[in-house]
């Protein structure tokens, strides 16, 4: 038995999300008693992947082929449940991004695996395993008992701390067993939106809502995003998205963007239900509106009630003389 984790990379390099996936299954190889495996799919160079090794990564399955640059569900299921049959694995652990969406179900069809998406702790029991996750949009917790030999986890963003531990990094080069009928869809063309931090991967957000005004007046989260720094972004809701104040790439929430930044900050956003559910799992919430009853209050750790163009410029001020 192994611990397989599929390392997710993005133009051929990993984020902090990898890092913290390395930690966590790290941590499940440990409890297990057994030895964990590193799965990495697509163009990525050896010293991108001898990073891996600073989180407990001691021996990684590459496979390196252009043809997997751009995301195929089918073929990549047939290619990490391969690697699962060759290495043993009996628990195998996924980002909870798109694309594991799309393609550890695929995978715990071919294992005939229990698949737990948005896991957020690690199993407080392995035999049967009981992990928790997320349920009803971020509102409530649930545990989850797989009782299935093959067991498949998906690690919510930001839910678990990076765990260095430093490991001499062995790769290991595997040809898979896939067919040009495994690419079915295929990406034509891929058009970036913006080379801006995406929202997903910042660990703080200035989030502008309705209550801004207009378009030229929302504009100040970006002033406020500089001055916090490269690790912050600007976000907004869906009704600012509609009215093309911001792009349509910035708008989290349940019909937008799920993200779980360390700090958000909620300028002029009153909370709708649909808003929150996108946006709870962050770390702290400070929220600015006029409105006291607003229903962001109810989320928020802090929280401001007075006028965000009042507000705002004063915490500028204060985070450039931190």
């Amino acid at each position: 038995m192994s611990v397989l984790v599929y390392t997710e990379n993005w133009d051929g390099k990993f984020k902090k999300l990898s890092f913290e996936l390395v930690s966590y299954a790290n941590e499940i190889a440990k409890m297990y008693g057994t030895n964990l495996v590193t799965l990495s799919i697509g163009d990525v160079s050896d010293d991108e992947i001898k990073t891996l090794g600073k989180y407990g990564a001691s021996k990684v399955i590459n496979v390196n082929d252009a043809k997997f640059n751009t995301l195929s569900s089918q073929a990549y299921a047939k290619v990490i449940s391969q690697v699962a049959d060759k290495e043993s694995a009996n628990v195998l652990v996924f980002a909870n991004t798109y694309t594991a969406r799309a393609v550890a179900p695929r995978v715990a069809v071919r294992m005939e695996a229990g698949l737990v998406p948005g896991v957020v702790a690690l199993p407080t029991v392995t035999e049967p395993m009981l992990v928790t996750k997320k349920a009803y949009s971020g509102k409530a917790f649930a545990d989850v008992e797989v009782a299935s030999t093959n067991k498949i986890l998906t690690l919510n963003q930001n839910s678990f701390k990076l765990i260095e531990a430093e490991a001499d990094v062995t790769i290991e080069t595997f040809t898979p067993e896939v067919s040009d009928a495994d690419f079915k869809a295929k990406s034509v063309e891929i058009q970036k939106a913006s080379d801006k931090l995406d929202v997903v991967d910042a660990e703080i957000l200035v989030s502008g809502g309705r209550g801004l005004k207009s378009a030229e007046r929302i504009a100040v989260i970006d002033e406020m995003a500089a001055a916090i720094g490269p690790n912050c972004t600007t976000a907004c809701t869906k009704p600012v998205s509609d009215l093309d104040w911001r792009p349509h790439y910035e708008h989290v929430g349940q019909t937008g963007k799920v993200v779980a930044p360390n700090l958000y900050f909620a300028l002029g956003i009153s909370g709708a239900i649909q808003h929150l559910a996108g946006i709870n799992s962050s770390k702290i919430i400070v929220a600015v509106n006029t409105d006291k009853d607003a229903p962001i209050f109810e989320a928020a750790d802090y929280g401001i009630i007075g006028d965000a163009f009042e507000v705002i410029p004063k915490l500028i001020e204060a985070i450039k003389e931190l």
